[in-house]
C-alpha cells in the first residue's frame, strides 16, 4: 500500500496522473504533488488503481562545505529566524514546515556564493507568528555580533505574516548603523517550483553587498513576475495579501529602490534615503506591556478597561481616527460609559494613540466633534502612522525614554514613519 512521500501513478476514468502521494484533510480524497508544486485531489470512487513506482527515500543530512573566502567578495550575513522562505514539504501532514538549516539556503541558492562570502546563523527556529518584543533584542544583538565580525550587509530571514512589523520594530532599534540592513521573506516555499524565497534572497544579497543603504529594509517581489525585487521602508509597509508574491507594498510611501533580478542592477527610486553611518547605535529595549485595539461596531467600556495596568495602547479607530462614546440614540446607552473609561485608562499613565484603519490617508481629530472629544480625553495622534508602527514605537519610545518625552515624540516624525504632508495622489493603489 503506498504512503505519504511514495511516487504514486493515480489512474481515473478520465486518466493517469503522477505525482507523490500527499496525506489528505478529506478520508474520500487521495492527493498528490505533482512536479510543478501543486497539490491535485481525486475521489477515491473514482479512482481506478493507486499504485507506488518509487518508495519515500530516506535522505542523508549533507552538511553544506562552504569554499574558503573570495577576496575580492564582501561578506554578508544571513539572520535565520524560519518561516516560509525556509519552508519545505513534510510528507508526514502533508504542510509546509520550517526545517531548513541556514546553510541549507546556500546550498539552494549557490548564486549567493556569487555575489559575497556568506556567514549564517540560526537566531531562532519559529513562525512570526510567535514574535515577542524580547526576539526584537536578540536579533539586534546578532546584528552587532556580525557588524563586529565585518559583515558587510545584514539579511534576516523571517516569515511574511509579521516581517513588515518586525522590520518597523528594528528600524527604531537600530539609530544608525554601518551596514545595510534587509529583511527578506518568501510566500511560498523553498522547494515550491513558484518559490520567491531565491529571487528575494539573491536580490537582497546584491542590495546589502553594493550599496551604502543606512536603515532597515525590506527585500520582497515588486510584481508576480520574477523581474525585480523592491526595497520597502521598514516602518510604512504593510502586507495587504495572504499568498502573492507581490503582498508588501509601502503605504503613504514608495519604493526605496529596484533590483533586477537578471541584470542584477540597482537603482535608488529615493534620493534622499538614509545612508550609512561611522558606528552601529541600538537600543534595543522595549516596553512590555502595550497593546493594540481594533474599534468595531457593538463595543463596550470594559473592552477600554482591560488595558489598565498598560503602559501604552493603539487604537486603530474609524476613519480619521474615532470611537464610539456619544449617545445618539436610546440603543447606544452603553456608549456612555466608553468616554469615561478611556479618561480613567490616560489618568493610569497609559499613553493612547489613534491611528486609523485606512490604509491609505492618515488620522484628522480636528475634523469631528467625536475626534476633539477624543482628544479632550488625553488621546493622541498618530497622524499617518501604520497601526502596527505604532505598536512597536510606543513600545520602543517607553522603554528608552521618560513619559513627557513619549507622549510628545509619539507624533514625531523618527524613522520615516510619518508623513508630516500628504500629498494627494488620483491613484492610491
Amino acid at each position: 500500500m503506498p504512503q505519504p512521500g511514495d511516487l504514486v501513478k493515480v489512474t481515473t476514468k478520465k486518466g493517469m496522473e503522477q505525482g507523490v502521494l500527499m496525506p489528505s484533510p478529506q478520508k474520500d480524497v487521495v492527493l498528490i504533488k505533482l512536479d510543478t508544486g501543486y497539490n491535485l485531489g481525486f475521489k477515491k470512487e473514482e479512482v481506478k488503481s493507486l499504485i507506488a513506482l518509487e518508495k519515500q527515500k530516506k535522505t542523508k543530512t549533507v552538511m553544506l562545505k562552504v569554499p574558503p573566502p573570495n577576496k575580492n567578495l564582501p561578506t554578508i550575513s544571513i539572520l535565520h529566524t524560519g518561516g516560509t522562505i525556509a519552508s519545505k514539504v513534510d510528507y508526514r501532514t502533508g504542510s509546509a514546515v520550517s526545517d531548513f538549516r541556514p546553510e541549507e539556503l546556500v546550498a539552494l541558492f549557490p548564486e549567493l556564493q556569487t555575489i559575497a562570502n556568506i556567514k549564517s546563523e540560526l537566531v531562532a527556529q519559529m513562525w512570526s507568528d510567535d514574535l515577542r518584543f524580547p526576539h526584537f533584542a536578540l536579533i539586534a544583538k546578532k546584528i552587532e555580533e556580525h557588524v563586529k565580525k565585518g559583515s558587510r550587509g545584514i539579511i534576516i530571514g523571517m516569515g511574511t505574516d509579521n516581517l513588515a512589523v518586525a522590520a518597523a520594530a528594528l528600524s527604531f532599534i537600530v539609530e544608525k548603523t554601518p551596514v545595510p540592513i534587509v529583511f527578506v521573506g518568501a510566500q511560498r516555499s523553498s522547494d515550491r517550483g513558484s518559490s520567491d524565497a531565491g529571487m528575494n534572497l539573491i536580490c537582497a544579497a546584491e542590495f546589502v553587498s553594493k550599496t551604502d543603504f543606512g536603515s532597515v529594509g525590506i527585500c520582497m517581489h515588486e510584481k508576480e513576475s520574477d523581474d525585480y525585487c523592491v526595497i520597502l521602508p521598514g516602518t510604512k509597509t504593510q502586507k495587504l495579501h495572504s499568498s502573492r508574491r507581490d503582498a508588501f507594498k509601502a503605504v503613504n510611501a514608495g519604493p526605496l529602490a529596484r533590483i533586477g533580478y537578471k541584470d542584477r542592477k540597482i537603482v535608488f527610486l529615493d534620493g534622499k534615503y538614509p545612508q550609512v553611518a561611522k558606528e552601529l547605535l541600538l537600543k534595543p529595549k522595549m516596553e512590555e506591556k502595550v497593546g493594540l485595539l481594533k474599534i468595531h461596531i457593538n463595543m463596550f467600556p470594559e473592552q477600554f478597561s482591560f488595558f489598565r495596568g498598560y503602559k501604552g495602547l493603539i487604537i486603530e479607530g474609524t476613519g480619521l481616527g474615532h470611537t464610539p462614546g456619544q449617545v445618539p440614540n436610546p440603543e447606544c446607552e452603553i456608549h456612555r460609559k466608553i468616554y469615561p473609561a478611556l479618561k480613567k485608562l490616560i489618568a493610569s499613565g497609559c499613553v493612547v494613540v489613534m491611528t486609523t484603519p485606512c490604509l491609505f490617508g492618515g488620522v484628522n481629530m480636528n475634523v469631528y466633534d467625536k475626534g476633539r472629544d477624543l482628544l479632550g480625553l488625553g488621546v493622541i495622534s498618530g497622524k499617518d502612522m501604520l497601526a502596527n508602527t505604532a505598536l512597536v514605537k510606543v513600545s520602543w519610545l517607553l522603554a528608552n525614554y521618560k513619559l513627557d518625552d513619549v507622549k510628545k515624540m509619539v507624533s514625531e516624525n523618527l524613522r520615516g514613519e510619518i508623513n508630516e504632508r500628504l500629498e494627494y495622489e488620483e491613484e492610491f493603489i
